[in-house]
């Protein structure tokens, strides 16, 4: 027998119940940005206390994000089954469990043990994420879902420039920097972390909103795109697609900014432990990048802001490569400034308006994270052999895939609804447009003194006389 999970929608929550669920599951964010952060400074302290090549470093890159390639689809199916909180345990259980697995890895200093462990963690973190970033979207308007997300994702990126800060006190200073004891307690912290937010979790009640409930708002305002098989949800497919390359470009460029930093050809000179720094430097630019988009997001179209967005990865990404000392590293600082908002955003635009295919479609973007897992090989392959500046023309591709995705989304709601700036609620102004409609003769719409036919005026003259409607009946 399927167990079925009763639900409800956001409308239906009290702004306290709304509140208190936002800011439950946006702690959870605080997890998987810890461990990213720790992950790229673990790739050059594992290459110098085993005595490994860049490229043979990047097992934990592929172990951590190749989990995201396989795992979520089953995360999803478990969410769809047993709800957002169940899948949310789920998570944490294998997050605690693969951080504690590090203790008697570090004690027995095996590599394939911490590849292995790494695996674990990424599974438990692939599940939150699914679960963590779809019920974030759901849990509001539409019109303010990338700036709902940015910002709880602002507080990943928190967690990500606390990562590589603790390491370069711990890990690249005195004895520990030829040890791996700091590595053990740091990770058993990490898995009591995770413990805690279990037992949290648990106790703390979770509204939880179901696909039904969602295919049902979105039948009432009469957008039906999500009764279209889930393969023929383009817009999810190719946001699947520009995640992958993004991510991967992310990943790439992360892995190697203690060895950018750290390589003679780059001209800096920096030491192991003040390159650390400065990658917490990079990763604190990142998350102003996020909160300052929180704010943008509310007033430009996501799509827009994307695809700007792309196109400045792309810029600052092949000036890395290109330029040496200072220079370079400026722009490194402006490519972490110009990713933040890219993931988010790529999330929100391939999720939106899925109804049923929600659960699936935010499974489908999670396995994005996978490109994680083939960037960093290719990037250390050419870092081998031409040094690490030359490496980073890599990444660009991803960038570049961005870029196109976001000309894509703009170009088909220009289509749509008529080329906008500013965001625009397609689920509020189609449910006025049906509530409306069902007042009057069919192809009619009545606003006020005047009426339009619903298929020849355009969305801007749409919402235009909507809004006039809704202040002449004291709606607005």
């Amino acid at each position: 027998m399927v167990h079925q999970v009763k639900g409800v929608t956001a409308a239906e929550l009290s702004r306290a119940t709304w509140a208190f669920a936002f800011l439950l599951v946006t702690m959870l964010f605080f997890t998987w940005g810890f461990a990213y952060g720790l992950l790229d400074v673990l790739n050059k302290h594992f290459q110098e206390i085993f005595g490994i090549s860049k490229l043979q470093s990047t097992l934990l890159q592929l172990a951590y994000f190749g989990s995201y390639f396989g795992w979520p689809p089953f995360a999803g199916m478990f969410m769809r089954r047993y709800g957002y909180k169940k899948g949310i345990h789920l998570g944490l259980t294998f997050y605690s469990l693969g951080a504690v697995f590090f203790w008697p890895c570090a004690v027995y200093s095996t590599y394939g043990g911490f590849v292995g462990c790494t695996f674990v963690i990424g599974c438990g973190l692939s599940t939150l994420e699914v679960a963590a970033n779809s019920y974030i979207t759901v849990l509001g308007s539409p019109k303010y879902a990338a700036a709902r997300l940015n910002f709880s994702q602002g507080f990943q990126g928190i967690a990500s420039f606390a990562g590589p800060m603790i390491a370069s006190r711990w890990f690249f200073t005195g004895e520990s920097a030829n040890s791996l004891g700091t590595v053990q307690w740091v990770y058993l912290a990490v898995a009591a972390f995770g413990l805690v937010l279990n037992v949290l979790f648990f106790f703390c009640p979770l509204p939880e909103i179901t696909e039904d409930a969602l295919s049902e708002e979105l039948k009432g305002a009469g957008i039906s795109q999500d009764t279209k098989p889930f393969w023929q949800q383009w817009h999810c497919i190719f946001g699947w697609v520009a995640q992958t390359a993004y991510v991967g470009a992310q990943v790439g460029v992360a892995s190697f900014v203690v060895n950018y930093l750290t390589d003679p050809l780059q001209g800096s000179n920096y030491d192991d432990s003040t390159a650390s720094q400065l990658f917490s430097y990079c990763q604190i630019t990142f998350t102003v990048g996020r909160f300052v988009s929180v704010l943008i997001l509310q007033y430009i179209d996501p799509a827009i802001m994307l695809t700007i967005h792309g196109l400045a990865c792309s810029l600052f990404c092949c000036l890395t490569a290109e330029l040496r000392g200072k220079a370079g590293v400026v722009c490194l600082f402006l490519l972490f400034y110009f990713e933040s908002l890219s993931y988010p955003v790529i999330f929100t635009l391939g999720t939106k308006n899925l109804g049923r295919w929600t659960k699936a479609g935010s499974s489908l973007i999670v396995m994005g994270v996978g490109g994680g897992a083939w960037y960093p090989p290719a990037q250390a392959a050419l870092a081998d052999r031409a040094g690490t500046p030359r490496s980073y023309l890599v990444p660009m591709s991803g960038y570049l895939a961005m870029f196109l995705y976001g000309v894509g989304v703009v170009i088909d709601q220009a289509h749509k609804y008529g080329f906008r700036i500013r965001s625009y609620d397609e689920l509020e102004v189609m449910k006025l447009m049906v509530a409306a409609a069902s007042a009057f003769p069919p192809g009619t719409i009545m606003y006020g003194e005047g009426e339009m036919n619903k298929g020849t005026d355009s969305p801007t003259e749409v919402e235009k006389k909507d809004i006039e409607y809704r202040e002449s009946t004291r709606l607005a």
